[in-house]
Order: structure tokens, then C-alpha cells, then sequence
């Protein structure tokens, strides 16, 4: 048997794989392709105070290696979600996370005052890091002084665990890993997408309605496990990575570097039962090489073995 489990404080995680936000929807429309509950967990669709359209079409266009999405936290605001969604995941044997956005901070601490209340949701994930909205998400996540506020208001009136999603479309990442620290993340989670563009050559036009987006997949996966290595380094909280994620290798890559867990998230929308297969090959490969327990790899690669 391998011990899979990590833990974020006294929070408890069966195995270190889990969803990423906006690319499992909230768990109930991936039902027909696995069993959500062997996951680690699974971090829910962005959610907003206020219902959000999102962004006009198109806003999603491939490229190589990846893809750009700009849907811009289209969600149905917390009412909807309090009374029709949160229903629907309280049979799931899991950690369940609600990625939370705003416009203000004053949005943000409405938002974790209402999820505080909710028995089911294990966590939050205070989402200050998304490139495609036009107010708030990356406006807090690359400004030192607004992540550190952000991050200090949500923590006074949010009493269970607090992960905090970082941009990387900042200069020097580790600033902001441990201010979010400083200021009482009890998680960092990261990377969220690489702001890009594409333009539709024959048309002769930007392939996004919104010009820029953010970019996902494969092509990313050097940049953030650079980025999930150097935070790993840098902090004494619990890193999950992700960025690029799209087979058990490449999650253990992020394992090796100094990541707690992983979320899963474009490789779903290739192929629905990517996290349990992905679960399974680090499983497989814990048993090939050795090891009883997923924390000594954890880290590996940064020891003297």
C-alpha cells in the first residue's frame, strides 16, 4: 500500500490530485466519465457575488501546444449556487473548494462570508490571478500592496482553509507567494494562465473577442513548474501546482519540484478521465520506484540524494 495523503494544516486530502477551477465545471457534469470521489478534491467554477455573462464570442481559439480562453467567469452568482448547485455535491466523498473572484475586495469578503457558512466546502480558493476580466481577478494579483489586502480581509472573516491562486504574469513571483503567506494563506495554488494573444489570419482579426486571454496547456508547463519550484522554496505553506498538467509524468514533475498536489485542468477537456488516470500513474509510480509515501518525493529533486 502507498500513502497518497497530504494535508493543508489540519485539513485532510486523500491524494494530491485535484481539479482545476473552470475546466471541471462542479463536479456533477463529469459524473458519466468517473467517480469524483476518488479524487483529492475538486475546486468548483469561479463564482461571483453577482451573476456573470462573461465575455461576448468567440472566446476560446487553440494553439499550438495550448489554448487561449477568454470566457470571463461567466457563472450565475452565489445565490444560484448556494440554492441549486451546493445541493449537488453534498454526496461526493471529497474535499470540495469554491474558487471565488471579484471586482472589489469588498466582493471577495461578501463571497468567503457566505461560503464560510456552508458545512460541505472544505476551502476556498481566492482566485486573484484571472487574465480575462476587465475589473478585478489580475488586477489584485499583480499589484504586491492589493494581493497583500485582499488576501488580509478574506482571512478576518474566513475561518477555514484559504488557498490563494497567484498570477504569473508578474515579475517576481516569490514577492508574491509570501506576502499571501504573510497575510495568512494557509495554500498557495499556482500557476493560473499566461496572459496571450492569437490573431485569426484570415479573417484579419484577433481570434478573441477580447483580444488577449489567458493562455492553458502544454505549452505552459516549463514556465509554471519554474514558478512552482521557486515558490516551494520560498514558503513553509503548502504549494499545489499546476500549468501544463496533461499526463502522470508531468504531474510528478511537479511533485519532484516541491508541489504538495496537483490540479488537473485542460487535460480534461481532452479526455474527461484524465485526474484518475493521472491519479493512477503516480500511484504506479510511488510502487515501481519504492516508495511508501507520496511525501518522499515531495521535494526530491531540491535534497541532497
Amino acid at each position: 500500500m502507498v500513502n497518497l495523503a497530504f494535508s493543508i494544516g489540519d485539513l485532510h486530502f486523500k491524494n494530491p490530485v485535484l481539479t482545476a477551477s473552470g475546466t471541471f465545471g462542479n463536479g456533477s457534469e463529469f459524473d458519466d466519465f468517473l467517480d469524483v470521489s476518488r479524487l483529492g478534491g475538486i475546486v468548483l467554477k469561479g463564482t461571483t457575488l453577482e451573476p456573470r455573462e462573461g465575455n461576448l464570442y468567440p472566446r476560446m481559439a487553440e494553439t499550438p501546444s495550448g489554448m487561449l480562453n477568454a470566457v470571463g467567469l461567466q457563472n450565475k452568482g452565489i445565490d444560484y449556487f448556494e440554492k441549486f448547485i451546493y445541493p449537488r455535491i453534498l454526496n461526493y466523498n471529497t474535499n470540495i473548494i469554491v474558487n471565488i473572484n471579484g471586482s472589489y475586495i469588498e466582493d471577495y469578503i461578501a463571497l468567503a462570508e457566505r461560503i464560510n457558512r456552508l458545512e460541505k466546502i472544505s476551502a476556498i480558493e481566492l482566485n486573484i490571478s484571472c487574465p480575462n476580466v476587465k475589473m478585478g481577478g489580475m488586477a489584485f494579483g499583480t499589484n504586491l500592496a492589493s494581493a497583500r489586502e485582499v488576501t488580509r480581509e478574506v482571512r478576518s472573516v474566513y475561518s477555514k482553509k484559504l488557498i490563494v491562486k497567484l498570477s504569473p504574469n508578474v515579475t517576481n513571483i516569490v514577492d508574491f507567494a509570501r506576502v499571501v503567506e504573510e497575510e495568512g494563506a494557509d495554500s498557495i495554488s499556482l500557476i493560473n494562465t499566461l496572459l496571450g494573444m492569437a490573431v485569426d489570419v484570415v479573417n484579419m482579426k484577433p481570434s478573441l473577442s477580447t483580444v488577449t486571454g489567458g493562455l492553458s496547456g502544454p505549452a505552459i508547463k516549463p514556465v509554471a513548474l519554474r514558478m512552482v519550484w521557486q515558490v516551494a522554496n520560498a514558503v513553509k505553506i503548502p504549494v499545489i501546482g499546476m500549468g501544463g498538467i496533461m499526463s502522470a509524468s508531468d504531474a510528478l514533475e511537479f511533485l519532484l519540484a516541491g508541489a504538495s498536489a496537483v490540479q488537473i485542468g485542460t487535460a480534461s477537456f481532452i479526455d474527461p478521465q484524465a485526474s484518475v488516470k493521472i491519479l493512477e500513474g503516480i500511484e504506479n509510480y510511488l510502487i515501481k520506484k519504492g516508495f511508501s509515501d507520496l511525501k518522499e518525493i515531495v521535494g526530491y529533486i531540491n535534497r541532497d540524494n
